[in-house]
């Protein structure tokens, strides 16, 4: 089921999004996804299935940039100019399957 406050995501634009690895990697992947309806992009974090879901972290780097982690692994930079800093919460869980 689908809330409302993500009707307006566009997984079919999202990037960064890959395949799960071939490798022993077995790291988080960040991608970014669009919202039309709010106009409020979004980022996601995508873990292949059957693993724990990643504890996400936001570390200030400097003013409005921030470094998202994903079980201490950086995915991602985000530079702000405006609006309220990221957290967590903010961050979108995918499990990707396998």
């Amino acid at each position: 089921m689908t809330n409302r406050r993500q009707s307006g995501l566009c997984w079919e634009r999202a990037t960064g999004m890959m395949p799960s690895p071939q490798h022993a990697e077995r790291e988080p992947q960040c991608a970014f996804v669009p919202d039309i309806i709010h106009n409020q992009d979004h980022l996601a974090v995508v873990y292949d299935k059957g693993q724990n879901p990643p504890e996400i972290t936001i570390r200030e780097v400097s003013g409005s940039v921030h470094t998202v982690l994903a079980d201490g692994i950086a995915v991602a930079v985000i530079a702000r100019t405006s609006g309220p800093v990221l957290s967590p919460a903010d961050v979108l869980l995918v499990e990707r399957s396998t």
